[in-house]
């Protein structure tokens, strides 16, 4: 079932984008809110640094016309979210189940939002941003 980003609301301040390089040069992303928690992962690696953040950056701007769903977690351990691109691949997934369905929608609300804050330029994820 396909969902529409939440309209209204703010993102979490102190938001910050982690990057993880792998041994073999891949990357992934990673969202740490200011307290220490992921918010969310990347789905899958990316070639390098350049390409991981240009990948979540396109996520941000794109964010309105991306679908996203909730589902049960895989170990059965509750509920879990995950954001499909245009293509209809998983692109960014909750970093672990949900024992309730309403917290993990909350949780993907506020990601989505995030997203849409960063791709209006409002919010920043980097550390090198000016």
């Amino acid at each position: 079932m396909g969902m529409a980003a939440p309209k209204g609301g703010a993102a979490v301040r102190g938001t910050r984008c982690h990057m993880d390089t792998d041994t073999d040069g891949s990357c992934s992303w990673r969202l740490t809110a200011s307290n220490g928690r992921v918010i969310a992962v990347s789905a899958r690696p990316y070639a390098d640094y350049g390409e991981c953040r240009a990948g979540l950056e396109q996520l941000c701007a794109d964010i309105e016309e991306l679908q996203g769903e909730l589902h049960h977690s895989s170990d059965g351990a509750g509920w879990a979210w995950r954001l499909r691109d245009r293509s209809g691949g998983v692109v960014a997934v909750s970093p672990r189940p949900y024992e309730r369905h309403s917290t993990c929608q909350t949780a993907y609300d506020r990601f989505r939002l995030l997203l849409a804050e960063v791709g209006s330029g409002r919010t920043t994820l980097w550390d090198d941003a000016e």
